[in-house]
C-alpha cells in the first residue's frame, strides 16, 4: 500500500507522536496551519468516514476531546478547530480518515468560508425526504 499514513502507524515514516493507543494514533502535522496541529488517526486503513466501523469511530470520539484540549492548552490557543474531509472536492489530500485539530488564535488569519444560504421554496423538504431514505434503505 503506498498509503503514506499507514507508512506511519508502520514505522516506516518518522513522525511526531502526540499520543497513541491500540488503535488510534496522532501526530503532529508536518505542514500545520498553527502551531500545535495535530492530525488523529485510525492505525487501520480505511479512506473515508464512512467506511470506518462505528466501534473504531467511537474510539476516535472518545480521544478527540482529550487531543484538542491538551494541544490548545499546550500552545496557548482559546479556540481549536476540529476537520474532517471526505474526498478530493472536500480538500481530502491523504486517502485515509484523520482529523484535523487546528489550534486557533485571535487575528490569526486562517478563517473559512461558511457561505449560507437558504433553499429555495420545498427543496429542504426534497432534501430531506432524500436523506431520511438512505438512512433506511442503506
Amino acid at each position: 500500500m503506498d498509503c503514506i499514513f499507514c507508512k506511519i502507524v508502520a514505522g516506516q515514516i518518522p513522525c511526531l507522536k502526540v499520543y497513541e493507543n491500540g488503535r488510534v494514533l496522532a501526530f503532529l502535522d508536518i505542514g500545520p496551519l498553527s502551531d500545535g496541529h495535530t492530525l488523529v488517526i485510525p492505525k487501520e486503513h480505511y479512506a473515508r468516514l464512512e467506511d470506518l466501523p462505528a466501534e473504531l469511530a467511537g474510539e476516535i470520539g472518545k480521544v478527540l476531546p482529550k487531543l484538542g484540549a491538551a494541544v490548545v492548552r499546550a500552545v496557548g490557543a482559546p479556540g481549536y478547530n476540529v476537520l474532517q474531509n471526505n474526498g478530493r472536492v472536500a480538500g481530502q489530500l491523504v486517502e485515509h480518515v484523520h482529523f484535523h485539530i487546528i489550534p486557533r488564535q485571535p487575528e490569526d488569519g486562517l478563517g473559512y468560508r461558511w457561505n449560507a444560504k437558504k433553499y429555495p421554496e420545498g427543496k429542504d423538504h426534497q432534501v430531506l425526504q432524500r436523506v431520511v431514505a438512505e438512512l433506511e434503505n442503506p
